[in-house]
């Protein structure tokens, strides 16, 4: 059987055909019959809180619940814009949440798995604002909001990425290649599979004179995107619209 990965998904209410797409494909015998799944983070386009009343927190929890109940396990870690998904929503959707920078085996491989956003370190100005909005206090101040203030916040901040993303040379928001040495050696390991930068790749390299990888996923905006690892191969692939 194969361990699934998949990142990026935005979903959100603009983009409906993406999301009937996450759900079919949750409930492909593809999904059904692996050994786990994994997602690595940017979930939805925007996360404002385990309390949402909106339709797609629904959705989302239904359809990962039923993978859980077909026996397959589901992780997930958080991304730069579902940061704020809690243990609440995660027992209801049946998945684990992971720490960003998790090590788990798969298929026999210790792998580092992130959503990736820490590694792009040469755009100071992205990780300044991350450290802000990671701290507990900044959480609390804007779960107090009400729904409605959080929506508006929300879409504020998407207008703002989406103004630092078209001001921001692309080179300077990939990933580093001294971030991500850095991390794969703290962490042991030769894999790194994470998402974030939106270009799906395996690249190789060489960690500590042995031979290393490092695996992006690709986002969900015109079509899906799938990581299947066994033990004999990697297959990275896209998910075409139907």
């Amino acid at each position: 059987m194969s361990t699934l990965f998949i990142a990026d998904l935005h979903l959100d209410d603009s983009r409906p055909h993406i999301t009937r797409l996450f759900e079919d494909f949750l409930a492909s015998d593809a999904v059904r019959h692996a050994d786990a799944l994994y997602i690595l983070g940017d979930l939805v386009e925007a996360w404002i809180g385990d309390d949402d009343d909106a339709e797609l927190p629904r959705r989302i929890a239904q359809a990962t619940r039923a993978v859980r109940e077909a026996g397959v396990a589901v992780y997930f870690i958080a991304g730069n814009r579902d940061f704020l998904l809690g243990e609440a929503f995660a027992r209801s959707a049946g998945m684990d949440l992971l720490a960003d920078g998790t090590v788990h085996d798969i298929q026999g491989q210790p792998t580092l798995l992130m959503h990736g956003d820490v590694l792009c370190t040469d755009d100071v100005a992205y990780q300044a604002v991350r450290q802000q909005v990671r701290t507990a206090q900044w959480r609390q101040q804007i779960l107090s909001m009400s729904l409605d203030e959080r929506r508006a916040f929300a879409a504020k901040a998407r207008q703002d990425s989406q103004r630092h993303t078209g001001n921001t040379l692309e080179t300077i928001m990939d990933v580093n290649a001294a971030a991500v040495v850095e991390a794969m050696q703290d962490a042991g390991v030769n894999r790194l599979i994470h998402g974030h930068t939106h270009r799906p790749a395996i690249h190789d390299l060489q960690l500590n004179g042995k031979p290393a990888e490092r695996i992006v996923l690709g986002d969900w905006y015109t079509q899906g995107s799938v990581l299947r690892v066994d033990q004999e191969r990697k297959v990275l692939s896209g998910l075409p619209l139907h």
